[in-house]
């Protein structure tokens, strides 16, 4: 599994594999999904079922919730396991009640982290109460440490390939500007970048106009 996480090509293939893997190799899991917090803002990653998402967006709009909490890098427990969510209505008072009444009867969540950042939080869902043992604690844990190094380097990858693709565009844009205005390499680049500042437009940008239409304006 963690040789297969690896190997897949993308952010959005390692993510659904990551939570793929949790219904097939822990015990209970009915469905997952990886959130991941933008200050409050929540975005659901990977969802195996509807009502994964449907969940994040009821802690999104509630301010609260498990999940909500195990993605927090510097507050709530790296790991949570709640065994029957009706014991939960006082914890969570505006989330509890509806994830019930959307079906879920336990949950478990893993931060998701590697030691340079936090990336979110991969949850489990199950329909009944009391579905996760200790044991389906434990595997989901070691899924989570494989997902956290699975995740950052799909990601590292990713961000790796679009700089490539920056530089290139930007290199053409410049051999443009060359040829047209007669400058030197350096030249070429200075004009690129004044016009992103002047214009508070993104230097990929400038160049992808230059390379589209042959100039600037």
């Amino acid at each position: 599994m963690a040789r297969e996480l690896l190997a897949q090509d993308s952010v959005t293939t390692t993510l659904e594999r990551i939570t793929a893997s949790a219904t097939e190799l822990v015990e209970g899991c009915d469905a997952a999904g990886i959130l991941v917090l933008h200050g409050t803002r929540v975005e659901s990653l990977a969802p195996t079922d509807p009502f994964v998402t449907e969940s994040d967006a009821l802690q999104q709009q509630a301010g609260e919730g498990p999940c909500f909490d195990a993605a927090r890098s510097s507050q709530g427990a790296r790991v949570f396991r709640i065994a029957d969510l009706t014991t939960e209505h006082q914890r969570w008072p505006a989330y509890a009640p509806r994830a019930q009444a959307l079906g879920v009867g336990s949950m478990m969540g893993f931060l998701l982290f590697t030691d340079e950042e936090d990336l979110g939080a991969l949850n489990l869902y199950s329909r009944k109460p009391g579905a996760f043992t200790p044991d389906s604690e434990t595997a989901g844990w070691l899924l989570a440490s494989h997902a956290a190094v699975a995740f950052s380097s799909a990601r590292t990858h990713a961000q790796m390939e679009q700089a490539v693709a920056t530089r290139h565009i930007i290199g053409e844009a410049m051999g443009i500007v060359m040829g047209t205005h007669r400058l030197t390499e350096d030249e070429a680049f200075a004009v690129l970048r004044r016009y992103s500042q002047e214009n508070n437009i993104k230097l990929r940008e400038v160049a992808r106009r230059v390379c589209e239409g042959g100039t600037l304006s």
